[in-house]
């Protein structure tokens, strides 16, 4: 076993708790120190979970921590991962990676002049569902992959979450939102995009928050909250994507539906870590369910315990790295481009697709 990877965390939000609690999952990790610029919010977060408390000034010090997890709002992302890699840390940041390409692009180019990690969320991919239905594609369960459908419909935030203005303003939305769980979902199915068409519209100017604190405050909308469109990957597979936040919940629908070439199978909710994965061949009436072939009992933290044993082993492979996360940024940011141009556009970054983590493994464990 590598040794431990201490590991510092700023922002002590609302997905903090995940974060806090999935780390302790995995024996390469050992998150020792909190931060937020309410502090108080990190000693409450510290006393919770046994670690230190300090200022962002002081974590960024700190010379035992190797790995940050930037868990700021996304229009935070891009100046602390900077920041991050300047004081000479690894940076794992919460989707969305980046605002825009050039902006993810940038702190890839900071990280390889630091010769340093960067990557981030999501990595629900990484478990037993994601995993599993990739290796079916691999055995040739459905064929050769033809097309998808991947839906993401509801009402917005302002219901439940106690502090919803940012999802509205730009890094928002649903497609920089919920969009990096599906769209990496995609690409770890498929590999790369190749190009992408769509529309979008904002069907409310705005937005009244009904959750706690903050209820009954109006939050303009500054950003589309409707978004449909194609992407057509470099395999060949078209793609067909909905995500909103306009709509109201419909008829049960399949999050991801996968049709191949010899049968069709039904990919579980990208913004977990389980399954099912069901799959169906030719015309077979019933979906049946498939043995998981990987560990389901994974939890967020994963993707930074895979780039921890990048760190250690000294390598760049780790799954949830930069270029996929810019690559994703693209892809989110084409889709309103589309939109606007009325037009194609072409997705100019280029990655693998990412690796089949190795199966059977212990769920504190991830690599063989």
């Amino acid at each position: 076993m590598p040794k431990k990877v201490k590991v510092g965390l700023i922002g002590c939000g609302n997905i903090s708790k995940a974060y806090f609690t999935g780390c302790k999952r995995y024996d390469i990790l050992d998150l020792v120190a909190c931060a937020d610029l309410e502090f108080a919010r990190a000693e409450a977060k510290a006393a919770e979970y046994g670690v230190r408390a300090c200022t962002v000034d002081e974590l960024l010090a700190d010379p035992e921590i190797e790995i940050i997890i930037n868990l700021t709002i996304p229009q935070a992302h891009t100046p602390l991962n900077e920041r991050i890699l300047r004081a000479g840390k690894h940076a794992y940041v919460e989707k969305p990676f980046a605002l825009d390409v050039a902006e993810a692009k940038r702190v890839l180019a900071l990280a390889r002049r630091k010769g340093l990690l960067v990557g981030g969320a999501p990595d629900t991919f990484l478990g037993g569902g994601g995993q599993t239905a990739k290796q079916l594609l691999e055995d040739g369960v459905i064929g050769r992959p033809v097309a998808a459908t991947a839906y993401c419909m509801g009402r917005g935030h302002e219901s439940w979450h106690p502090a919803p203005e940012f999802y509205y303003k730009k890094g928002g939305g649903p497609m920089f939102d919920m969009g990096p769980y599906y769209l990496t979902a995609l690409v770890n199915l498929f590999g790369p995009v190749e190009r992408v068409s769509g529309s979008t519209k904002a069907s409310f100017p705005t937005r009244t928050i009904t959750s706690q604190p903050l209820n009954g405050k109006k939050v303009k909308v500054e950003v589309p909250t409707h978004y449909a469109g194609t992407a057509e990957f470099a395999n060949g597979v078209i793609a067909t994507l909905i995500m909103s936040f306009d709509t109201w919940p419909g008829a049960p629908m399949p999050r991801i539906e996968v049709f191949g070439s010899e049968g069709t199978m039904l990919v579980p909710d990208p913004n977990t870590f389980t399954g099912p994965v069901q799959y169906k061949r030719g015309r077979e009436p019933d979906f049946i369910n498939a043995e998981l072939t990987h560990s389901e009992e994974r939890l967020r933290g994963t993707g930074v315990a895979d780039m921890a044993y990048s760190v250690r082993r000294r390598r760049r492979n780790f799954r949830c790295n930069g270029d996929l996360t810019t690559h994703v940024v693209e892809v989110m940011g084409a889709f309103e481009k589309a939109a606007k141009s009325g037009r194609y556009v072409t997705i100019k970054t280029k990655l693998p697709r990412p690796k089949l983590l190795p199966p059977r493994l212990p769920d504190n464990i991830l690599d063989a």
